[in-house]
Formats: C-alpha cells, sequence, structure tokens
C-alpha cells in the first residue's frame, strides 16, 4: 500500500517542496521544486502554488523549519513567516501534519546520502556507524544538531547553537567580536558562520586592510556578497577576500570541534548548509583543520574524527521526507 507524502525544507533564501511516494520499502520522490522564500508572504502562499488546483490527495506532510518549533507553531528566524502546522492540515486537507526543525532534519537526511554526496577535508575516515554524529550547517543562519545512536536506530537531537555566544579565541577574532559588539547587542556563532556572517567578517577584514578594488565594489553592489566574496577567495583574486573565507574556515573549525565535544560525537562531524560544498578547495587547504584539531587535552581524540562537508543541499528534505516520528519506518545506519 502506497501514500503520497508532502515535505518541505523552509529556508530564509530558498525554500524547496517535493511529493514523495510512501510504502513499506521507503520513500520515491515524485516531483520536487525550489522558490525563493522572500518572495512570498507566507509559507501557505509556496505551498499553494506548488500543489496548484488539483493536488493529489495527501496522506501527510512533515515540514522542516529554519526556526524552533513549539508544538505546531514555528516562527522561521530570517523570514516574516508563522507556520501553523495544524491551520496548513485544514486549509490543503491534510491528515497529519509535522514540524521539524532543520537541522534535525538534516541530520536524518545525512543518512540516505550516498558516500559520493560527501567530500572528505583530510581529517581520520573513521566508520560513523553506531556512535554519535555532529552536525553543522552555515547557511543563511547557523544550524547545529546531533545525531545518536541508542543501539536501533538514530535520534536527531534539534538545537538552536548557531544562537550560542561567539567565544572569540584568538586576538584577531577578539577584534572581530569588538567590532560585531557595537552592531549587535547579542554576538552569536551565527554573526559569523553564516552568508551574511561573510560580509561582516569581510567587513570588519576591509575597514583595517587596502581599499577596495573598484571592479569588487561593483560586483559587492550588483547583488549577493557572499558569492561575491567567496569566488574572489577561491581565485586568490583580492587578499581581503581569502582572509576573509580564511577567518571563517579557521571559526567554523573550531565550533566543529566545540559541537563534537559536547555530544562526545565519536561518529565524526559533518558539515552541512549552502556554504561549505562551493567552498570545499579552500577549506581542505585552509586553517579548518587546525582548529577543529587545536583543542588542548582533547586534541589526540579529536584527531580521531572524521571531518565531511555534505554536498547534496537537499538533506534537509530528505530527513523530512524519512522522519520516523510519525511512526513510519526506522532511521538506518549510515552506509
Amino acid at each position: 500500500m502506497t501514500a503520497t507524502l508532502l515535505a518541505g525544507d523552509l529556508g530564509g533564501t530558498n525554500t524547496r517542496l517535493a511529493l514523495y511516494e510512501r510504502s513499506a520499502t521507503g520513500v520515491r520522490e515524485l516531483r520536487k521544486q525550489t522558490f525563493a522564500s522572500k518572495g512570498y508572504p507566507s509559507f501557505d502562499a509556496v505551498v499553494a502554488e506548488f500543489l496548484g488546483d488539483a493536488p493529489p490527495p495527501l496522506a501527510a506532510a512533515h515540514f522542516a523549519v529554519a526556526g524552533p518549533v513549539e508544538g505546531a507553531i514555528a516562527h522561521i528566524t530570517n523570514l516574516p513567516w508563522v507556520v501553523d502546522g495544524g491551520a496548513l492540515g485544514e486549509r490543503f486537507a491534510i491528515p497529519s501534519v509535522a514540524l521539524l526543525n532543520d537541522l534535525q532534519a538534516a541530520a536524518y537526511g545525512m543518512l540516505y546520502l550516498p558516500p559520493s554526496d560527501f567530500a572528505d577535508l583530510g581529517a581520520a575516515t573513521a566508520g560513523t556507524s553506531d556512535r554519535t554524529i555532529a552536525v553543522i550547517a552555515p547557511g543563511t543562519g547557523l544550524g547545529e544538531a546531533l545525531l545518536y545512536w541508542d543501539g536501533t536506530r538514530y535520534h536527531a537531537l534539534p538545537s538552536e547553537g548557531g544562537h550560542a555566544d561567539f567565544a572569540a579565541h584568538t586576538d584577531q577574532e577578539i577584534a572581530l567580536l569588538r567590532h560585531l559588539q557595537q552592531r549587535h547587542t547579542h554576538v552569536s556563532y551565527e554573526r559569523v558562520l553564516s552568508g551574511d556572517g561573510i560580509g561582516n567578517v569581510y567587513d570588519f577584514l576591509r575597514a583595517g586592510g587596502p581599499a577596495e578594488p573598484t571592479w569588487l565594489r561593483d560586483r559587492l553592489a550588483a547583488g549577493d556578497r557572499n558569492p561575491v566574496i567567496s569566488a574572489a577567495a577561491l581565485a586568490g583574486d583580492d587578499p581581503v577576500c581569502v582572509a576573509t573565507l580564511d577567518l571563517f574556515a579557521g571559526v567554523l573549525g573550531a565550533e566543529a570541534a566545540n559541537l563534537a565535544l559536547r555530544g562526545l560525537a565519536a561518529g565524526g562531524v559533518i558539515i552541512g548548509g549552502g556554504i561549505a560544498p562551493q567552498l570545499v578547495p579552500l577549506l581542505r587547504r585552509g586553517p579548518l583543520l587546525e582548529r577543529f584539531w587545536r583543542k588542548g587535552r582533547f586534541e589526540a581524540w579529536v584527531r580521531t574524527l572524521s571531518l565531511r562537508v555534505a554536498l547534496n543541499k537537499a538533506a534537509p528534505l530528505i530527513g523530512a521526507a524519512h522522519w520516523p516520528g510519525a511512526g513510519y519506518g526506522a532511521i538506518r545506519r549510515p552506509g
């Protein structure tokens, strides 16, 4: 017996929706579409456009949301959307609607990605079966989660760790913290490890560095600054852009290891989100590993951990589709 499931990944930049056929043997994708989140006044409007005038009967809907979930209500952190699962169920005739944290869903999704969807960053490559796995994902915001193995299946533990206080470590990071404190009442890791965070770091370094070249100023003014800064850094076209991504990578490595320590993630660390897949060459050659390993008395333990980038940005959508909370299936061991 099969049933049709609607799954979604609601992000500050993009919202992805997909229909899946669900059966006792697994789930099969039927149709998928990506929407620019800021182009819609509400999530309801996105769902209505995706389903169209003659939607198929839906057995359930699972939505991964970029923000804290309280019961059936979620406030999207980087959008003016309030998602009400009960109201969505009534409007679109969906018997069961579940909301889960986007990093909780992304963590589940990692378990269903093939090996080819990961890039190794040069740390240890020990297997991840039957061990806690840490997932950190810089994108529009910064998400963090842990995958805990209970002996039978994995459980994804959600968090809002990206909003924890930014812990500066080097003299340069202390100066960055003071720079950000002049602009924000609270400086979290997300102020550094996100799309806007890359811009924040760039502004900090540019203020104390060489003048911005005209060609770069023109590109930055034309649209989203994050890909412009990243492209210039990867090409080595501007020293401040290179320094920006080096600082970003160092903080990312430090916080990735922090998360592993907090959860004793002997199964390793996966870096997800939309930024890291574009920066794999830089992350491999930059300061990320140095900061990942630099954990004092626990350095020897951290050096045993695998560190990988998930290249498939659809992990939260895949995780939402496979979410076991409604009684469907069991989260499998990673292959």
